[in-house]
């Protein structure tokens, strides 16, 4: 008969996204992670049954801690009057930025980005899935709030998934962006999908 698993909850996640950060994932044992999460290893497996699924759970924990936290700074910055710009700027940022910075703490920063890429891929986008639709369904209010206004040429689907492919893209860039420089390129990249870089040359 197996055992039934318990779901971890916020605290206990946030203790193993630590561990990953401060020893990576080839160098986390279930032991090392029981006793950073102050568990014996029995009970750690309550909770996890092995290192992977510990690693898949912080995975769309934070993917969901991430969003939620993104489009409730975004809400903020609206209430405070901020244009369209400022708003997807700020959950972009939110969105894509606190992940980044979190991972510029840790010496382990490529190995992670590679495990989650490699064990969460099915994750990853899921929850992209379910950030752009929540991103369309922004642009079509502030379009609505005339906050905003598409000039035809795109759907908001569409501008919508330019925006977050930007944001992902910001993450990857190389040479790798600073910590301190993530905010400023977030809003950069808005800008250009929002309100375009270039002009269609007249022809003769």
């Amino acid at each position: 008969m197996s055992k039934k698993m318990i779901k971890p909850g916020p605290d206990l996640l946030a203790q193993v996204n630590q561990a990953f950060l401060d020893y990576g994932y080839g160098g986390l044992s279930m032991v090392t992670l029981a006793k950073t999460c102050g568990f014996t290893q029995r009970a750690l497996y309550y909770y996890f049954g092995n290192k992977e699924e510990a690693f898949r759970a912080v995975i769309a924990w934070r993917h969901v801690e991430d969003v939620g936290l993104a489009f409730e700074a975004g809400r903020a910055v609206r209430a405070k009057r901020g244009g369209a710009l400022d708003i997807i700027a700020t959950i972009l940022d939110v969105r894509y930025g606190e992940t980044r910075r979190r991972l510029t703490h840790s010496p382990h920063t490529v190995e992670l980005n590679a495990e989650a890429f490699k064990r969460c891929r099915d994750l990853m986008i899921t929850s992209a899935v379910t950030f752009q639709n929540d991103l369309e369904t922004l642009i079509l209010d502030l379009e609505a709030s005339r906050l905003l206004k598409l000039n035809g040429r795109f759907t908001a689907a569409q501008v919508a998934q330019a925006l977050a492919d930007g944001g992902r893209a910001v993450n990857q860039a190389l040479p790798p962006i600073a910590r301190e420089d993530f905010t400023a390129r977030y809003r950069q990249m808005t800008a250009m999908v929002l309100y375009g870089c270039a002009a269609m040359p007249r022809r003769k």
